[in-house]
C-alpha cells in the first residue's frame, strides 16, 4: 500500500511536535534558617494539588503556614506561590505546574513543569503527586 500525502501528514501530526518542558532554579536552606514556609492559597488551582504540594513540602522538613489569598510575598521570610492547569486528553491530566519562592519578597527559587505543548506525546500523563514531588524535591534539595 501506498502512502499518500494525506497519510503522512497524519502521522506527522501524530507524531506531536510539542514538548514538555521542566526547569528548575532550587533554593538552598542553611540550617540556622527557620524551617517554615508559608503558602499563598491560590484558589483557581484545585485542591488536590496544593494538597500534594504541602505533603511534598512537609517530606522536605518544612512546617506549613497558609496565607489567604492575595497576600504579598514579603508577608514572611520564606514564602511560596503555586499556580496549576488541568487539562482532558483522553483523560484528565497536570498540563502546567510552577512553584515560586520567595525569600524576604525576593524570587530566589522556581520550578516550572509545562506539558500544554505536549500534543500526542503520551508522557504528559503522569502522576500529579508524583511530579509535584519531584519538583519540590529539586527545589529544596539536600
Amino acid at each position: 500500500m501506498k502512502a499518500g500525502p494525506a497519510s503522512i501528514a497524519l502521522l506527522v501530526s501524530l507524531a506531536g511536535c510539542g514538548t514538555i518542558q521542566q526547569k528548575v532554579t532550587p533554593i538552598a536552606l542553611s540550617g540556622s534558617q527557620p524551617r517554615e514556609i508559608c503558602v499563598v492559597e491560590n484558589p483557581s488551582a484545585r485542591v488536590s494539588f496544593l494538597d500534594a504540594y504541602k505533603d511534598a513540602l512537609a517530606k522536605r522538613n518544612l512546617t506549613v503556614r497558609m496565607l489567604p489569598p492575595g497576600t504579598a510575598v514579603g508577608a514572611c521570610p520564606l514564602t511560596t506561590t503555586y499556580a496549576a492547569t488541568w487539562r482532558w486528553d483522553l483523560a484528565l491530566y497536570l498540563s502546567y505546574a510552577n512553584l515560586k519562592v520567595y525569600r524576604n519578597s525576593h524570587l530566589e527559587g522556581e520550578a516550572l513543569y509545562d506539558a500544554e505543548q505536549a500534543k500526542a506525546d503520551t508522557k504528559k500523563f503522569i502522576h500529579a503527586d508524583v511530579k509535584i514531588q519531584e519538583l519540590t524535591d529539586q527545589l529544596f534539595p539536600g
